[in-house]
């Protein structure tokens, strides 16, 4: 197993999370209304997912 591909699916896991965590704070919000918290994760999670992502993508395997 590869390394970078490991760490590649745990980036984009992760950027899943944080997109997914963006969406319910956005919709849901607390009883401050703070837009700051939504857009911050979801501009981390989208920076995970598409590193991850292109991670993947440019790992060869090796046999």
């Amino acid at each position: 197993m590869n390394l970078k591909r490991i760490f590649g699916g745990i980036l984009t896991v992760l950027g899943i999370a944080g997109l997914i965590y963006a969406a319910i704070t956005f919709v849901y919000p607390s009883s401050n209304i703070d837009i700051k918290a939504p857009i911050i994760y979801g501009i981390v999670g989208l920076i995970f997912f598409i590193s991850g992502i292109s991670l993947i993508r440019t790992t060869k395997d090796e046999a």
